[in-house]
């Protein structure tokens, strides 16, 4: 579309800086000013458990500052080399901004320049523009992805977490719930703090300990995540709510990261090793036994032939997400489509690099029928940006993180904001179950009593 008001959305300047993410490390935010006097700012987030295909964080190696973790040259190349190729550039052209970008850097995973410097520059010229055009974010953003019926998402939330989130005190990362018989955002966080509070209580009772993960959820440090889908169910019953009818159970198994060198998934806290079968065996009990209806990289990142056999297994009756696997990558989600490997794609801004890039692979998983969840990372700001992008581009599902720490409250409050300024509909359940068959065994049904 035309931008009818090219003047004042012409990029003026660009300031970058370093600032710290939720968990103490460096990361780059950026501000972007345009000709009329707006201002976008936008800041980076940073993953614990990573794929090998995502774009590249650049970090300086100095390790007298931050323990090389810093990110000055990712904040020098933002404020010389990306100012000095998109100032006077308009800001409401997205699509010519990102391709400017990729096209400065020059390498497939933007190592050059680094993807923290890009993406934040990116992100910040999507707000200026919205600011400038008196937009609100998820409307500027329904705009660029084409979206005309915005929706609110039905979150996942972290109740208990282990793996690469909490110091691998549990083998399986996360163990999340859906909300399913909420019918609004406000009503779907009132539920899900629920539950978590009771968690809190379960454990205090076990003389467990109720330290945060990373992303807020609980570590109880159990030897199998069988202990802890049963204390999710627990929690639930305690709260007063109905396992399978209120809450429905999502596992993040980041897979990727139990691979040892004999190529098995190594479970140390269970004191055992798996090969493909045997985890496929292990989630389809788990299935049979609790109301999962959601796991995400149940299996390592380039197994694409375990994939296929999880999926023939198990991708009728629970979204098989991919996040390592596909990295918010169009290349490695089209070999998926080929190979017919998972059901849903994790959708992350910071593997990806840049919005358009992701609003791209948002739109071809959707074309061929993969499920979106809009999700943050292990390390967040206090940056909303992707509570807009879930609503704006109608996903149905976000991942946040636990209802605890300002860096996830900033985007659950958000939405709670975005549900009371505006119409949209809650996705609900609907959502996550569509296109999911039912189970008739064992008496676990995926309409779980619906």
């Amino acid at each position: 579309m035309k931008n009818m008001n090219f003047a004042q959305t012409i990029i003026h300047k660009l300031s970058a800086r370093q600032i710290l993410d939720s968990r103490g490390r460096p990361t780059v935010e950026v501000d972007v000013f345009l000709h009329d006097g707006t201002m976008g700012r936008a800041s980076v987030p940073s993953g614990a458990s990573t794929g090998a295909a995502e774009a590249h964080e650049l970090r300086d190696g100095d390790m007298q500052h931050y323990d090389g973790l810093g990110v000055l040259k990712a904040v020098d190349h933002v404020n010389t080399e990306i100012a000095g190729a998109i100032i006077g550039a308009d800001a409401a052209d997205q699509a010519a901004i990102d391709a400017r970008l990729r096209e400065l850097d020059g390498t497939p995973q933007l190592a050059r320049l680094g993807a923290n410097a890009v993406l934040g520059t990116s992100l910040a010229t999507c707000r200026a523009a919205a600011q400038s055009l008196c937009q609100p974010l998820h409307e500027r953003l329904a705009e660029l992805s084409g979206t005309r019926d915005l929706t609110m998402p039905i979150p996942m939330v972290n109740i208990l977490s282990g793996g690469l989130h909490a110091g691998r005190g549990m083998d399986v990362q996360d163990f999340l719930v859906i909300p399913a018989s909420a019918r609004s955002m406000s009503e779907a966080i009132r539920v899900v703090s629920r539950i978590r509070n009771a968690a809190t209580e379960v454990m205090k009772k076990r003389g467990l300990s109720t330290l945060l993960a990373d992303e807020g959820g609980l570590s109880p440090g159990f030897e199998t995540g069988r202990q802890a889908l049963q204390l999710t169910i627990e929690a639930t019953q305690l709260a007063g709510l109905e396992p399978g009818v209120d809450m429905l159970i999502a596992i993040d198994v980041a897979a990727s990261s139990l691979v040892g060198r004999d190529g098995l998934y190594h479970f140390e806290r269970e004191g055992c090793k798996r090969d493909s079968n045997e985890m496929i065996a292990m989630l389809e009990s788990w299935v049979d036994e609790f109301p999962i209806i959601s796991i995400e990289d149940g299996l390592a990142e380039e197994d694409w032939a375990g994939w296929r056999a999880l999926t023939a297994k198990l991708g009728d009756e629970v979204r098989l997400i991919g996040d390592d696997l596909f990295t918010t990558h169009a290349d490695r989600l089209a070999k998926g489509v080929n190979l017919g490997v998972a059901n849903g794609i994790l959708v992350k801004i910071n593997q990806n690099g840049t919005l358009s890039g992701t609003l791209d692979v948002l739109a071809h998983g959707r074309r061929a029928g993969y499920q979106p969840v809009v999700s943050a990372r292990s390390g967040e700001t206090e940056d909303s940006f992707i509570a807009d992008l879930a609503v704006g581009t109608a996903a149905g599902q976000i991942k946040i993180g636990s209802v605890r720490c300002s860096d996830r409250l900033s985007k659950y409050n958000q939405l709670l904001r975005i549900e009371q300024e505006g119409s949209y509909r809650f996705a609900g359940v609907e959502g996550v179950l569509q296109g999911l068959g039912t189970r008739n065994e064992s008496g676990a049904s995926n309409d779980h009593g619906r």
